[in-house]
């Protein structure tokens, strides 16, 4: 009972302090570019540690050291993939999608594309992903809050539901920026401390039933190499097509300074999830009995108990609590963030001014999401977010890669590509959640679809855009020589801006 209750003020005292941050950011809440993109006036340090927050979500937080549990090495995929695919997007995107002065993944498409049609095809898509990366957020929230106190589990998902929808609503993008820095620190205190010393009080040998061949040798399940190379297409191309993570570039002051902040997220992911690792191997010789009872992902909320126990085990498992808490928060912030983003400028302008959209988009968000994750779908946190990687990768990944540095792309080619990739993936994504995944090979595609996926998308893409070549955007030239000329150069002169339809 004790343990309970310091796990429920652990958690009051993170909601509360994410909101007492958000205040402040508030403050300086006043225009339509402050609510989208804070003004594109955050620092390197400041926006890496709120990507960082914002990235570093319940699938990482809790489900890699549930899936180094479950499938040993194997697992080790998920958080290189999803560290290495910050490193593609600083390589090949980030800069470019910051000068593109956009507010978002549909503005960048109308920009390039100059079509209604990409843009709206766009926002959909947004809509999908965000939804899809939201859900599993809000389920593990009332899972982790029911292991540890014993509430039912909507009192979780409701919780941050509300936290989320006052943040983003009052503020937009600087509430949340400050409330997903200081989260990043926080979750990596909550999940550092208790680690060392449950290291230090960690003592030689183990599960006796442990097979260590199943953890040393990659591989075992059938189909297993197609799943990994599925799975790694998804992680390393998913995270550039992430709304919530796209829409944080546009924040920077400009092409250099998205570039430096990507290089500092990396660093700042790289710690982060040797972290959970250690938890997953820490569990398979302290809590292998996990695996029976399909429990895996709370190994990190029942570890403190199994080796310390007493005083010493609630209090770290409060604190573990609270950072788990703070990643439901951090991410489903940034999450609404860019889907109300996205549907708040498809309101503005016909019946609500753009802040008000926007505040009216974050609540219908957040409160249809909570509805699809009261009615639960039964998958682990960290595969629900997967699934979501591998839709982004299927269709954000190429119209970006292809639109910043091919010049032939087309807008019909363009959304007969997200077309095909969205509707493919998503397809899959449908199927595991409903529980109907065939058997064999098929089975195997439906649970992994990147590998297939993508290609498909990337291909409709280059063909649909051969096809049209003679459709090509009227000012293609000037569009990309804005996505590749440092933002000295004075291009803006009578071209097209996306904020043009906040003037």
């Amino acid at each position: 009972m004790t343990g309970s209750w310091l796990t429920a003020v652990a958690v009051v005292a993170v909601s509360v302090a994410t909101l007492v941050v958000g205040v402040l950011g508030m403050r300086f809440s006043r225009t339509t570019s402050d609510f989208y993109v804070a003004s594109r006036t955050v620092g390197s340090v400041v926006n890496a540690s709120a990507i960082s927050g914002e990235y570093l979500s319940a699938a990482s937080f809790l489900g890699v050291a549930g899936l180094v549990l479950l499938r040993g090495v194997d697992a080790l995929w998920y958080p290189i993939g999803w560290t290495a695919g910050y490193l593609l997007l600083l390589v090949f995107v980030a800069a470019p999608l910051r000068r593109s002065h956009a507010y978002t993944l549909p503005d960048f498409a109308e920009l390039r594309l100059e079509s209604l049609a990409a843009r709206r095809t766009a926002s959909a898509l947004v809509v999908v992903i965000g939804v899809l990366y939201l859900v599993p957020q809000f389920q593990g929230a009332g899972l982790t809050l029911q292991a540890v106190t014993g509430v039912p589990t909507w009192v979780g998902q409701v919780s941050v539901a509300a936290v989320v929808l006052t943040n983003v609503a009052a503020g937009g993008m600087r509430s949340i920026t400050l409330a997903q820095a200081f989260q990043y620190w926080l979750k990596l205190t909550a999940l550092a401390l208790p680690l060392v010393l449950l290291l230090a009080h960690t003592r030689p040998g183990g599960d006796p039933h442990l097979d260590v061949r199943a953890w040393v040798e990659p591989m075992q399940q059938p189909h297993a190499t197609y799943l990994t190379y599925s799975l790694i297409v998804a992680t390393f191309l998913g995270t550039m097509g992430l709304p919530h993570v796209a829409v944080r570039f546009y924040t920077n002051r400009d092409g250099h300074a998205a570039r430096r902040t990507t290089l500092v997220v990396l660093a700042m992911l790289s710690t982060f999830y040797l972290l959970p690792t250690l938890y997953g191997v820490l569990g398979r010789t302290h809590a292998f009995d996990l695996i029976a009872s399909g429990r895996t992902d709370q190994v990190v909320l029942v570890l403190p108990g199994r080796i310390l126990g007493g005083l010493a085990g609630d209090l770290l498992t409060a604190l573990l609590a609270a950072g788990a808490f703070g990643a439901f928060l951090s991410t489903s912030s940034g999450l609404v963030m860019s889907v109300a983003g996205v549907v708040g400028q498809e309101l503005s302008g016909r019946r609500l001014r753009p802040v008000p959209a926007f505040r009216v988009a974050a609540a219908g968000t957040a409160v249809v999401t909570l509805a699809a994750a009261l009615l639960g779908s039964g998958l682990a946190v960290a595969h629900a977010v997967e699934l979501a990687f591998a839709v982004a990768a299927s269709t954000f990944c190429p119209l970006l890669l292809l639109g910043i540095w091919w010049r032939g792309l087309t807008a019909a080619g363009a959304v007969a590509g997200l077309l095909l990739g969205g509707l493919t993936s998503a397809a899959a994504v449908v199927a595991v959640m409903a529980g109907a995944t065939p058997t064999g090979w098929v089975g195997s595609v439906v649970a992994q679809p990147a590998l297939c996926t993508v290609p498909l998308a990337f291909g409709a893409m280059v063909v649909g855009s051969l096809l049209t070549r003679d459709r090509l955007p009227a000012h293609l030239t000037r569009t990309m020589v804005r996505l590749h000329v440092p933002e000295h150069i004075d291009l803006d002169r009578g071209s097209y801006h996306p904020e043009h339809r906040w003037s």
